[in-house]
């Protein structure tokens, strides 16, 4: 259906010729008409399907009418990437009718943000924990909130952020518009759902997930040790262009790009221990062509948008079949298509069967011709768990040990400065006073001594002491006398 036929405003249809949108995706032809009524919705859809523009267009017409610098609609999304990219569709999709958006996430600095607030912009699109964060201060005010967006629900709910969502509700207006989206529907996140909505048209609730169908799926059939060495000869034979390669973890993440490093392969790399600049400099340079990979974990395996992005590999098998819906679903977006290969060791079979179990397919296997699957690396791809436990504890237990002598040593030192004593100055012998002139003031003393303290209530000459010149005691040696 061409977006000329869902009863959006002329601004917004020259904003999504622009961006090259040709025709609603079935997500949007369902959810715009519903929303753009005031009508609460709860859209069930695969990863891919065009959600974002879905609830972005019908949010920005709405506050095209009524009041502005004053935040109207609010959008909570899982993670940082995600919410960056959110605030970027409104941007772009709203950029002719004066609405404003920002993005409000952890991971920088909270400044910004507050000004956002108390600027009051229009839309606010956030991660809950960060949300909370602001919601402290009174400038952080939600009360004027008319439309309520939650973007991957049951991402939040893998998150732990039910409990998030529930505080930021109660800063939220109850007389609103909700616009609900998520790709599954889990017992938890259907309760939710009719807490906060009224009567709402749904779309799509029991599609079974599953892979666009413009995605070319292959398995590959690999030892563990020879998955990069495998994933290389592709790159190098150019049977994979630009692509995202998810990692089971963290430390296999960082792995493999190092290995990609060694061997001059432009990477990038993603996950929850990078900073949020490095971040969003991988994600950015990813999409600008900088990398060619962008190593990932899970993190961007939901909702991230990268254009005619032409493969995806899963160099881990997902142990949870809907993982692998949403990580193949990075390319084949919205009616393109693309490949999806997961490299599989016999260890990960059982994985496999699961998810050609939930997909309903046997997935194709594959071997690449003239690659030596038998060779024995001379370096491990990845340290065991064991032996990274052993060598932190190693390395702790040094710096301990370090620690330990280096508080001995200066004990020590301590001990042989007061076994010397301190140094002093030469001191008057016992009986002495300074010498007084008529009146029984002290006399005034020479330049570069110290003022005395007489009897008969005197002081020194001046009012403060002039020591510290020439040779004499500096300031703040002891009176005498």
């Amino acid at each position: 259906m061409s977006f000329d036929n869902l009863g959006l405003h002329a601004t917004l249809l020259r904003a999504v010729s622009e961006l090259g949108y040709t025709r609603a995706t079935p997500i949007q032809e369902q959810s715009i008409p519903s929303a753009l009524q005031g009508r609460d919705v709860l859209a069930c859809a695969m990863t891919g399907s065009g959600k974002t523009a879905a609830f972005a267009l019908p949010v920005i017409q709405r506050l095209m009418d009524g009041p502005r610098r004053k935040t109207r609609a609010l959008v909570l999304s899982p993670t940082r990437e995600l919410a960056a990219q959110i605030h970027e569709q409104f941007v772009a999709l709203g950029k002719h009718t004066g609405i404003r958006a920002a993005a409000v996430f952890g991971g920088v600095g909270m400044k910004p943000q507050e000004q956002a607030f108390r600027d009051g912009v229009e839309v606010i699109v956030a991660t809950p924990g960060r949300l909370l964060d602001h919601l402290q201060y009174p400038y952080a005010r939600l009360d004027g909130v008319e439309i309520l967006v939650l973007d991957e629900a049951d991402r939040m709910l893998d998150m732990g952020f039910l409990p998030d969502i529930r505080r930021v509700l109660k800063h939220v207006p109850t007389q609103r518009q909700t616009l609900f989206f998520s790709a599954t529907m889990p017992p938890p996140i259907h309760a939710l759902s009719r807490d906060m909505l009224k009567q709402p048209a749904t779309v799509d609730l029991q599609r079974k997930a599953a892979p666009a169908t413009g995605i070319k799926q292959a398995v590959y059939p690999v030892s563990q040790e020879m998955k990069a060495h495998l994933f290389l000869e592709l790159l190098k034979r150019g049977e994979v262009g630009s692509v995202i390669v998810f990692c089971r973890t963290k430390h296999r993440s960082n792995r493999l790009s190092d290995f990609l490093d060694k061997h001059g392969v432009p990477n990038a790399r993603i996950h929850g221990n990078r900073s949020q600049t490095a971040r969003t400099d991988a994600l950015a340079g990813f999409k600008q062509g900088r990398y060619r990979v962008l190593v990932a974990t899970d993190i961007v395996a939901r909702g991230i948008d990268v254009e005619a992005l032409e493969h995806v590999v899963n160099f881990d098998v997902p142990h949870v079949p809907e993982d692998y819906v949403h990580r193949v679903g990075r390319t084949a977006r919205a009616d393109a298509t693309g490949d999806a290969y997961t490299f599989v060791s016999p260890e990960e079979e059982s994985d496999l069967r699961d998810i050609e179990r939930a997909i309903g397919k046997q997935l194709p296997r594959f071997t690449v011709e003239g690659f030596d699957y038998r060779a024995k690396p001379a370096e491990r791809f990845e340290v065991p768990i064991a032996e990274r436990i052993a060598e932190i504890r190693k390395r702790k237990s040094e710096e301990r040990a370090r620690a330990k002598e280096k508080a001995e040593r200066k004990a020590q030192r301590e001990v042989q400065e007061a076994s010397r004593g301190p140094a002093r100055s030469p001191a008057r012998p016992s009986g002495d006073r300074a010498p007084r002139s008529e009146g029984g003031r002290p006399s005034q003393p020479s330049r570069g001594g110290m003022a005395g303290v007489g009897g008969g209530g005197g002081r020194p000459q001046g009012g403060r002491s002039q020591g510290g010149r020439g040779g004499g005691p500096g300031r703040g040696a002891p009176r005498q006398g």
